[in-house]
């Protein structure tokens, strides 16, 4: 290793700390390789770690057997490399930050002659485009209450139609594709939208009445889903009395940590107003160090992609990579990025500010399911708390509409955003699982991977599954979650559900009534009902497609035409006559109506 590092290039690239068992420790980034990597050690008399190190940075060499290291163009690609590596391999030592990308802003195009609006993370193309955010909560509910309260074009495909849609008829859209509206009209409409949008407290109390007129009309279900809307959109709503009396606009990140977790506190100034906020946890044990956090928490949060709105951005302390994330924004953005560090006055109290929130988030007590998973990690020894889970499990009936599914359960919730589904190939169990993980997998870099899988099998499946890890170098947990069997067959009694945890310390027989078993099956089961959900999806949809295919003249790419356009066969069944013909022509219209029409009279 010493003859390794004495031979390091003297040019930009990322290193790679290794354990004797080959799992990768640390990701570190260097303009200077050679000096870098020498930086960390004392070459002679023999080599050993500067004790000049922190206490971190020593215990992470001590368990270092050897090193990678790979030589890239510019500093700006060994930043964009280290940060991909960790989000894909989750390093024991470096800083794991939730994969924050940019809030959604909404926005609308006012060129267009009905403009409508919608939700983006990026730049749309257009010379009148207007952002409303970012929102760090409740930007699609304040979409759908505009679309609810406001007769607006409600589809983007509305207007390529030719004929009012259901829109009209619920008095829901004015329906231009077909009738003369009065553009004024539609002006004071989009007008009054984009009043509410950008000042929330005027569209609050438009939805608390409707809201009011439902629980009058005993339509509960109703008055409740506007009432949870309503409460989400007040969360995206900050009461604050900062007002800079301007229309000066900031990004603004503080980061705070002790022993245990940090936080990191965004806030987002528009206007001289708090216009949003948000906030993240992180793990802070012997892995923390706060120039790493500040990196990952920039870095991470505009992504890849230029945000909508760019303003600068204010810290609440310096790190070390600061001119290497500068390089980067600047890149991304397209225009040179500014990363202030405020000494004074208003721009401090804003970083104060949001310093202040840091640590009085640090202050809060865990809830019971922060506890719970702080209790799993204790008792199976993982190498992290499990705050973000995936679990897998597949079905098929007698081979047919073979699938697979993957949950998410993230910040105490199950994430229905991450769930992700599988069509899949092979067809017994095994090789079902190898699948399903392996395109997970391949997928790391645009979705980063968990802290925890869960894995509905024995032991056999949770060696795959560390397997297929190992062979990406990823550093993930697995437990696998298996029936007892009792006379070679699952034993399922309802309410005694014995079944066996296999993790890296052995067997587990946890009792019934262990919250931390309990917690596993919940994962499990959730698992196992959408993939069952998809698998009679899935096959429902083999099975109308077969019988369609029954008919004289229709084809699979007929088929697959108008599935991509009424996306359910039910839709189809009730199409109009007219727009199947212009997607499969008239002979295919008349015999998927006349297949639909002897349906309902039998």
């Amino acid at each position: 290793m010493i003859e390794k590092i004495r031979s390091l290039p003297h040019c930009a690239g990322i290193y790679q700390y290794l354990d004797p068992k080959g799992r990768i420790l640390y990701i570190g980034k260097a303009k200077n390789l050679s000096k870098r990597v020498k930086s960390y050690f004392n070459l002679t008399p023999q080599l050993s770690p500067k004790p000049t190190l922190s206490l971190r940075i020593q215990k992470m060499l001590s368990e270092t057997a050897s090193f990678h290291y790979l030589v890239v163009e510019n500093e700006h690609d060994a930043l964009i490399l280290e940060n991909s590596l960790i989000k894909q391999l989750k390093p024991k030592y470096n800083i794991l930050l939730r994969d924050d990308k940019t809030y959604p802003y909404i926005y609308v195009n006012l060129e267009e002659e009905f403009p409508r609006f919608d939700i983006t993370r990026k730049i749309i193309k257009g010379k009148a485009i207007r952002y409303f955010g970012p929102f760090s909560t409740g930007a699609r509910d304040i979409l759908d209450s505009l679309y609810e309260l406001l007769p607006l074009v409600q589809k983007k495909s509305c207007l390529k139609g030719k004929k009012a849609c259901l829109y009209y008829q619920m008095n829901q859209c004015l329906g231009p594709c077909e009738f003369p509206i009065n553009k004024m009209q539609y002006k004071e409409m989009i007008d009054t939208a984009i009043q509410w949008v950008a000042n929330k407290e005027l569209l609050i109390p438009k939805l608390r009445a409707k809201m009011e007129f439902y629980a009058e009309d005993l339509r509960f279900e109703e008055a409740k889903a506007l009432r949870d809307r309503l409460e989400r959109i007040g969360r995206s709503t900050e009461h604050s009395q900062i007002d800079l009396a301007s229309t000066e606009a900031y990004d603004i990140f503080a980061i705070a940590a002790d022993e245990i977790r940090g936080c990191v506190v965004r806030l987002f100034i528009r206007d001289g107003k708090i216009a949003s906020s948000s906030h993240d946890f992180f793990t802070a044990n012997d892995s923390y160090s706060l120039d790493e956090a500040y990196e990952r928490a920039l870095v991470n949060y505009y992504g890849s992609e230029k945000p909508p709105i760019i303003v600068p951005i204010l810290i609440h302390a310096s790190f070390e990579s600061i001119d290497w994330v500068t390089q980067h924004l600047s890149q991304l953005f397209e225009k040179k990025a500014s990363i202030i560090l405020p000494k004074q006055g208003i721009k401090k109290e804003l970083t104060n500010l949001a310093y202040i929130n840091a640590i009085e988030l640090l202050k809060s007590p865990k809830n019971d399911k922060n506890i719970l998973l702080d209790q799993i990690a204790e008792v199976f020894r993982l190498e992290n708390i499990p705050n973000r889970i995936e679990a897998f499990d597949n079905s098929h009936f007698s081979g047919q509409a073979t699938v697979g599914a993957m949950i998410a359960y993230s910040d105490g919730n199950f994430d229905k955003k991450g769930y992700r589904t599988y069509h899949l190939e092979h067809k017994d169990e095994y090789s079902q699982m190898r699948e399903m993980l392996t395109r997970r997998i391949k997928s790391f870099e645009s979705n980063p991977p968990p802290d925890l899988w869960v894995i509905d099998g024995g032991e056999t499946l949770r060696s795959l599954a560390l397997e297929l890890l190992d062979s990406n170098g990823t550093l993930i947990d697995v437990i696998g979650i298996s029936k007892e069997k009792i006379d070679a067959k699952a034993h399922r009694a309802k309410g005694s559900a014995k079944d066996i945890l296999h993790t890296s310390q052995g067997i587990f027989r946890l009792d019934t009534s262990d919250k931390r078993l309990q917690f596993l099956q919940l994962l499990r089961d959730e698992s196992h009902r959408c993939a069952i959900t998809f698998h009679k999806k899935s096959k429902l949809k083999e099975d109308q497609s077969s019988l369609l295919l029954s008919i004289t003249g229709i084809t699979p790419g007929k088929i697959q035409k108008l599935l991509t356009y009424y996306e359910t066969f039910d839709a189809i069944a009730k199409a109009d006559f007219e727009t199947i013909k212009e997607l499969i022509g008239t002979s295919g219209a008349k015999n998927v109506h006349n297949y639909y029409n002897s349906l309902k009279s039998q």
